[in-house]
Protein backbone atom coordinates (compact mmCIF):
# COMPACT_ATOMS: atom_id res chain seq x y z
CA UNK A 1 0.00 0.00 0.00
CA UNK A 2 1.36 3.40 -1.02
CA UNK A 3 1.25 6.04 1.72
CA UNK A 4 2.03 9.72 1.09
CA UNK A 5 2.37 12.65 3.47
CA UNK A 6 0.74 15.80 2.06
CA UNK A 7 1.45 19.39 3.10
CA UNK A 8 -0.67 22.40 2.10
CA UNK A 9 0.21 26.03 2.96
CA UNK A 10 -0.64 28.08 -0.13
CA UNK A 11 -3.00 30.58 1.52
CA UNK A 12 -4.69 30.78 4.93
CA UNK A 13 -5.20 27.10 5.70
CA UNK A 14 -2.38 25.10 7.29
CA UNK A 15 -3.02 21.44 6.56
CA UNK A 16 -1.28 18.07 6.72
CA UNK A 17 -2.52 14.60 5.79
CA UNK A 18 -1.46 11.01 5.28
CA UNK A 19 -3.35 9.27 2.48
CA UNK A 20 -3.09 5.74 1.12
CA UNK A 21 -3.62 4.64 -2.46
CA UNK A 22 -6.68 2.61 -1.43
CA UNK A 23 -8.35 6.03 -0.96
CA UNK A 24 -8.10 5.88 2.81
CA UNK A 25 -7.39 9.24 4.46
CA UNK A 26 -5.37 7.88 7.36
CA UNK A 27 -4.92 11.21 9.15
CA UNK A 28 -5.91 14.75 8.19
CA UNK A 29 -5.70 18.07 10.00
CA UNK A 30 -6.61 21.59 8.90
CA UNK A 31 -5.82 24.67 10.95
CA UNK A 32 -7.87 27.65 9.80
CA UNK A 33 -6.38 31.12 10.17
CA UNK A 34 -9.77 32.89 9.93
CA UNK A 35 -9.49 34.57 13.34
CA UNK A 36 -6.03 35.93 12.53
CA UNK A 37 -7.22 37.56 9.29
CA UNK A 38 -10.71 38.70 10.29
CA UNK A 39 -9.56 42.07 11.71
CA UNK A 40 -8.13 42.91 8.27
CA UNK A 41 -11.15 41.76 6.25
CA UNK A 42 -9.00 39.46 4.12
CA UNK A 43 -5.83 37.40 3.99
CA UNK A 44 -2.61 39.18 4.94
CA UNK A 45 0.30 37.27 3.32
CA UNK A 46 2.82 37.98 6.09
CA UNK A 47 0.37 36.91 8.80
CA UNK A 48 -0.43 33.73 6.86
CA UNK A 49 3.23 32.77 6.40
CA UNK A 50 4.05 33.30 10.08
CA UNK A 51 1.05 31.22 11.12
CA UNK A 52 2.18 28.35 8.88
CA UNK A 53 5.59 28.50 10.58
CA UNK A 54 3.99 28.44 14.03
CA UNK A 55 1.73 25.43 13.45
CA UNK A 56 3.02 23.23 10.66
CA UNK A 57 5.81 21.40 12.49
CA UNK A 58 3.62 20.33 15.42
CA UNK A 59 0.80 19.29 13.10
CA UNK A 60 3.10 17.01 11.10
CA UNK A 61 4.48 15.41 14.28
CA UNK A 62 0.99 14.92 15.66
CA UNK A 63 -0.51 13.14 12.64
CA UNK A 64 2.53 10.88 12.34
CA UNK A 65 2.08 9.89 15.99
CA UNK A 66 -1.67 9.40 15.61
CA UNK A 67 -1.13 7.24 12.53
CA UNK A 68 1.55 5.24 14.40
CA UNK A 69 3.88 5.68 11.47
CA UNK A 70 7.50 6.69 11.06
CA UNK A 71 8.84 8.58 8.05
CA UNK A 72 10.35 5.29 6.87
CA UNK A 73 6.79 3.95 6.52
CA UNK A 74 5.96 6.63 3.95
CA UNK A 75 6.56 6.24 0.23
CA UNK A 76 6.81 9.94 -0.64
CA UNK A 77 6.30 13.51 0.55
CA UNK A 78 3.90 15.69 -1.48
CA UNK A 79 3.71 19.43 -1.01
CA UNK A 80 1.97 22.38 -2.61
CA UNK A 81 4.70 24.09 -4.64
CA UNK A 82 2.41 26.77 -6.07
CA UNK A 83 0.48 28.71 -7.08
CA UNK A 84 -0.27 30.70 -3.96
CA UNK A 85 1.04 33.31 -1.54
CA UNK A 86 4.73 32.72 -1.97
CA UNK A 87 5.67 33.16 1.70
CA UNK A 88 3.26 30.44 2.78
CA UNK A 89 4.22 28.16 -0.10
CA UNK A 90 7.89 28.45 0.87
CA UNK A 91 7.14 27.45 4.48
CA UNK A 92 5.42 24.24 3.39
CA UNK A 93 8.08 23.44 0.78
CA UNK A 94 10.93 23.87 3.27
CA UNK A 95 9.28 21.46 5.74
CA UNK A 96 8.67 18.93 2.95
CA UNK A 97 12.24 19.19 1.66
CA UNK A 98 13.67 18.74 5.16
CA UNK A 99 11.57 15.61 5.77
CA UNK A 100 12.36 14.16 2.34
CA UNK A 101 16.09 14.78 2.75
CA UNK A 102 16.25 13.35 6.27
CA UNK A 103 14.17 10.26 5.45
CA UNK A 104 15.59 9.70 1.95
CA UNK A 105 12.08 9.71 0.49
CA UNK A 106 11.01 11.07 -2.92
CA UNK A 107 9.46 14.54 -2.97
CA UNK A 108 6.58 15.55 -5.23
CA UNK A 109 5.96 19.21 -6.08
CA UNK A 110 2.18 19.44 -6.49
CA UNK A 111 0.34 22.18 -8.31
CA UNK A 112 -2.32 23.37 -5.85
CA UNK A 113 -4.91 23.52 -8.63
CA UNK A 114 -4.14 19.93 -9.60
CA UNK A 115 -4.90 18.97 -6.01
CA UNK A 116 -8.40 20.43 -6.42
CA UNK A 117 -8.76 18.86 -9.87
CA UNK A 118 -7.98 15.31 -8.69
CA UNK A 119 -9.87 15.35 -5.38
CA UNK A 120 -12.90 13.64 -6.95
CA UNK A 121 -10.70 10.68 -7.87
CA UNK A 122 -10.02 10.28 -4.14
CA UNK A 123 -13.68 10.58 -3.10
CA UNK A 124 -15.54 9.22 -6.15
CA UNK A 125 -15.05 6.85 -9.07
CA UNK A 126 -14.19 9.34 -11.82
CA UNK A 127 -12.23 8.24 -14.86
CA UNK A 128 -10.23 10.35 -17.27
CA UNK A 129 -11.05 12.35 -19.30
CA UNK A 130 -13.46 14.75 -17.57
CA UNK A 131 -14.45 18.39 -17.72
CA UNK A 132 -13.36 20.50 -14.75
CA UNK A 133 -14.82 23.75 -13.48
CA UNK A 134 -12.40 25.07 -10.86
CA UNK A 135 -13.92 27.94 -8.87
CA UNK A 136 -12.29 29.48 -5.81
CA UNK A 137 -11.24 32.78 -4.27
CA UNK A 138 -8.28 33.11 -6.58
CA UNK A 139 -9.16 30.99 -9.61
CA UNK A 140 -11.99 30.48 -12.06
CA UNK A 141 -11.24 28.09 -14.93
CA UNK A 142 -12.76 25.50 -17.23
CA UNK A 143 -10.47 22.70 -18.41
CA UNK A 144 -10.58 19.28 -19.96
CA UNK A 145 -8.59 16.89 -17.77
CA UNK A 146 -7.22 14.19 -20.07
CA UNK A 147 -4.94 12.64 -17.45
CA UNK A 148 -2.68 13.58 -14.55
CA UNK A 149 -0.27 15.53 -16.72
CA UNK A 150 -2.51 16.75 -19.55
CA UNK A 151 -4.91 19.64 -19.04
CA UNK A 152 -6.55 21.65 -21.83
CA UNK A 153 -7.59 25.15 -20.75
CA UNK A 154 -10.91 26.21 -22.27
CA UNK A 155 -11.31 29.48 -20.41
CA UNK A 156 -10.38 31.43 -17.30
CA UNK A 157 -11.29 34.65 -15.55
CA UNK A 158 -10.36 37.88 -17.25
CA UNK A 159 -10.28 39.76 -13.92
CA UNK A 160 -11.70 38.66 -10.56
CA UNK A 161 -12.57 35.12 -9.52
CA UNK A 162 -16.04 34.16 -8.30
CA UNK A 163 -14.87 33.50 -4.75
CA UNK A 164 -13.15 36.87 -4.65
CA UNK A 165 -16.42 38.49 -5.74
CA UNK A 166 -18.25 36.78 -2.86
CA UNK A 167 -15.62 37.91 -0.36
CA UNK A 168 -15.48 41.52 -1.54
CA UNK A 169 -19.25 41.95 -1.58
CA UNK A 170 -19.41 40.48 1.92
CA UNK A 171 -16.88 43.11 2.98
CA UNK A 172 -18.97 45.86 1.36
CA UNK A 173 -21.95 44.65 3.36
CA UNK A 174 -19.97 44.48 6.60
CA UNK A 175 -20.53 40.74 6.92
CA UNK A 176 -16.96 39.82 7.79
CA UNK A 177 -14.46 37.32 6.44
CA UNK A 178 -14.51 34.79 4.82
CA UNK A 179 -17.42 36.09 2.81
CA UNK A 180 -18.57 33.16 0.71
CA UNK A 181 -20.07 31.12 3.53
CA UNK A 182 -21.73 34.16 5.11
CA UNK A 183 -23.25 35.29 1.80
CA UNK A 184 -24.63 31.79 1.22
CA UNK A 185 -26.27 31.74 4.64
CA UNK A 186 -27.79 35.22 4.26
CA UNK A 187 -29.00 34.36 0.75
CA UNK A 188 -31.25 31.64 2.17
CA UNK A 189 -33.49 34.36 3.62
CA UNK A 190 -33.32 36.69 0.62
CA UNK A 191 -35.10 37.26 -2.69
CA UNK A 192 -32.85 36.35 -5.59
CA UNK A 193 -34.90 38.31 -8.14
CA UNK A 194 -35.05 41.66 -6.36
CA UNK A 195 -31.85 43.09 -7.87
CA UNK A 196 -31.01 42.60 -11.53
CA UNK A 197 -27.22 42.53 -11.54
CA UNK A 198 -25.27 42.29 -14.83
CA UNK A 199 -24.09 38.93 -16.07
CA UNK A 200 -20.78 39.63 -17.83
CA UNK A 201 -20.15 37.64 -21.05
CA UNK A 202 -23.55 35.94 -20.80
CA UNK A 203 -24.65 34.79 -24.24
CA UNK A 204 -21.17 35.07 -25.74
CA UNK A 205 -19.17 32.17 -27.09
CA UNK A 206 -16.15 30.80 -25.28
CA UNK A 207 -15.50 29.83 -21.68
CA UNK A 208 -13.86 32.92 -20.18
CA UNK A 209 -15.29 34.56 -17.06
CA UNK A 210 -15.55 38.13 -15.78
CA UNK A 211 -16.74 39.25 -12.36
CA UNK A 212 -15.32 42.77 -11.87
CA UNK A 213 -18.33 44.42 -13.52
CA UNK A 214 -20.69 42.44 -11.32
CA UNK A 215 -18.80 43.46 -8.21
CA UNK A 216 -18.94 47.13 -9.26
CA UNK A 217 -22.68 46.92 -9.94
CA UNK A 218 -23.32 45.49 -6.48
CA UNK A 219 -21.29 48.33 -4.97
CA UNK A 220 -23.42 50.91 -6.81
CA UNK A 221 -26.60 49.23 -5.57
CA UNK A 222 -25.38 49.20 -1.98
CA UNK A 223 -24.42 52.88 -2.19
CA UNK A 224 -27.81 53.72 -3.65
CA UNK A 225 -29.70 52.10 -0.79
CA UNK A 226 -27.43 53.81 1.80
CA UNK A 227 -29.17 52.57 4.97
CA UNK A 228 -29.26 48.80 4.53
CA UNK A 229 -31.85 46.76 6.41
CA UNK A 230 -31.46 43.08 7.20
CA UNK A 231 -33.83 42.33 4.32
CA UNK A 232 -31.75 44.46 1.96
CA UNK A 233 -28.57 42.58 2.88
CA UNK A 234 -30.27 39.21 2.44
CA UNK A 235 -31.66 40.23 -0.95
CA UNK A 236 -28.28 41.51 -2.16
CA UNK A 237 -26.69 38.20 -1.12
CA UNK A 238 -29.39 36.12 -2.78
CA UNK A 239 -29.25 38.17 -5.99
CA UNK A 240 -25.46 38.01 -6.10
CA UNK A 241 -25.37 34.25 -5.53
CA UNK A 242 -28.02 33.64 -8.19
CA UNK A 243 -26.21 35.87 -10.69
CA UNK A 244 -22.87 34.11 -10.15
CA UNK A 245 -24.54 30.72 -10.55
CA UNK A 246 -26.06 31.83 -13.87
CA UNK A 247 -22.69 33.10 -15.12
CA UNK A 248 -21.03 29.80 -14.20
CA UNK A 249 -23.86 27.85 -15.79
CA UNK A 250 -23.61 29.74 -19.09
CA UNK A 251 -19.86 29.17 -19.33
CA UNK A 252 -20.28 25.51 -18.44
CA UNK A 253 -22.87 25.01 -21.19
CA UNK A 254 -20.43 26.51 -23.70
CA UNK A 255 -17.85 23.99 -22.48
CA UNK A 256 -20.33 21.15 -23.04
CA UNK A 257 -20.71 22.27 -26.65
CA UNK A 258 -16.93 22.38 -27.12
CA UNK A 259 -16.61 18.87 -25.69
CA UNK A 260 -19.32 17.59 -28.03
CA UNK A 261 -17.23 18.80 -30.98
CA UNK A 262 -13.67 18.18 -29.82
CA UNK A 263 -13.77 15.65 -26.97
CA UNK A 264 -16.87 13.45 -27.35
CA UNK A 265 -15.57 10.95 -24.77
CA UNK A 266 -15.96 13.57 -22.04
CA UNK A 267 -19.30 13.07 -20.29
CA UNK A 268 -18.56 14.12 -16.69
CA UNK A 269 -18.32 17.63 -15.28
CA UNK A 270 -16.43 18.07 -12.00
CA UNK A 271 -16.94 21.15 -9.84
CA UNK A 272 -13.97 21.82 -7.56
CA UNK A 273 -12.47 24.59 -5.42
CA UNK A 274 -13.81 26.51 -2.44
CA UNK A 275 -16.90 27.83 -4.23
CA UNK A 276 -17.91 24.23 -4.96
CA UNK A 277 -19.09 24.09 -1.35
CA UNK A 278 -21.95 26.48 -2.21
CA UNK A 279 -25.10 24.35 -2.29
CA UNK A 280 -27.10 26.72 -4.51
CA UNK A 281 -24.36 26.70 -7.14
CA UNK A 282 -24.03 22.91 -6.92
CA UNK A 283 -27.75 22.47 -7.51
CA UNK A 284 -27.87 24.98 -10.38
CA UNK A 285 -24.93 23.41 -12.21
CA UNK A 286 -26.08 19.86 -11.52
CA UNK A 287 -29.45 20.54 -13.17
CA UNK A 288 -27.81 22.09 -16.22
CA UNK A 289 -25.38 19.18 -16.53
CA UNK A 290 -28.24 16.69 -16.45
CA UNK A 291 -30.05 18.57 -19.23
CA UNK A 292 -26.98 18.22 -21.46
CA UNK A 293 -26.38 14.56 -20.65
CA UNK A 294 -23.36 15.09 -18.37
CA UNK A 295 -22.77 13.45 -15.03
CA UNK A 296 -22.15 16.05 -12.31
CA UNK A 297 -19.65 15.33 -9.54
CA UNK A 298 -18.32 17.51 -6.72
CA UNK A 299 -16.13 16.53 -3.76
CA UNK A 300 -17.58 16.40 -0.23
CA UNK A 301 -17.93 19.93 1.11
CA UNK A 302 -15.20 19.35 3.71
CA UNK A 303 -12.71 18.71 0.88
CA UNK A 304 -13.73 21.61 -1.38
CA UNK A 305 -11.53 24.16 0.38
CA UNK A 306 -7.74 24.06 0.63
CA UNK A 307 -6.62 20.86 2.32
CA UNK A 308 -3.65 18.50 2.45
CA UNK A 309 -5.61 15.33 1.64
CA UNK A 310 -5.98 16.52 -1.94
CA UNK A 311 -2.24 17.28 -2.11
CA UNK A 312 -1.35 13.84 -0.79
CA UNK A 313 -3.72 12.22 -3.29
CA UNK A 314 -2.28 14.22 -6.20
CA UNK A 315 1.10 13.04 -4.95
CA UNK A 316 -0.09 9.43 -5.09
CA UNK A 317 -1.38 9.85 -8.64
CA UNK A 318 1.95 11.32 -9.75
CA UNK A 319 4.05 8.83 -7.75
CA UNK A 320 2.34 5.91 -9.49
CA UNK A 321 3.45 7.39 -12.81
CA UNK A 322 7.02 7.86 -11.60
CA UNK A 323 6.60 11.65 -11.53
CA UNK A 324 8.77 12.66 -8.59
CA UNK A 325 10.83 15.86 -8.41
CA UNK A 326 14.38 16.98 -7.77
CA UNK A 327 14.62 18.30 -4.23
CA UNK A 328 15.97 21.58 -5.58
CA UNK A 329 12.68 22.56 -7.24
CA UNK A 330 11.67 26.22 -6.84
CA UNK A 331 8.31 27.23 -5.28
CA UNK A 332 6.09 29.34 -7.53
CA UNK A 333 3.56 32.07 -6.85
CA UNK A 334 2.05 31.53 -10.33
CA UNK A 335 1.70 28.17 -12.06
CA UNK A 336 -0.88 27.49 -14.75
CA UNK A 337 -2.45 24.06 -14.65
CA UNK A 338 -2.24 23.61 -18.41
CA UNK A 339 1.54 24.12 -18.28
CA UNK A 340 2.44 21.20 -16.00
Amino acid sequence: MIKVLGIESSCDETSVAIVADNKNIIEHEIYSQIEAHQPFGGVVPEVAARSHMDYLGNMISRIMTQAKLTYNDLDAIAVTAGPGLIGGVIVGVMYAKAIAAASHKPIIAVNHLEGHALTVRLTNEVDFPFLLMLVSGGHCQLLIVYNVVQYMLLGSTMDDAAGECFDKVAKMLGLGYPGGQIVEQRAKNGKYNRFKFPRPLLGRSGCDFSFSGLKAAVKRQIDEIKELTEADVNDVCASLQHTISEILQSRMINAFKICAREAPKVNTIVLAGGVAANQHIREKLSLAASEYGFDFVAPPIKLCGDNAAMIAWAGIERYKLGLTDNINFIPRSRWSLDLL
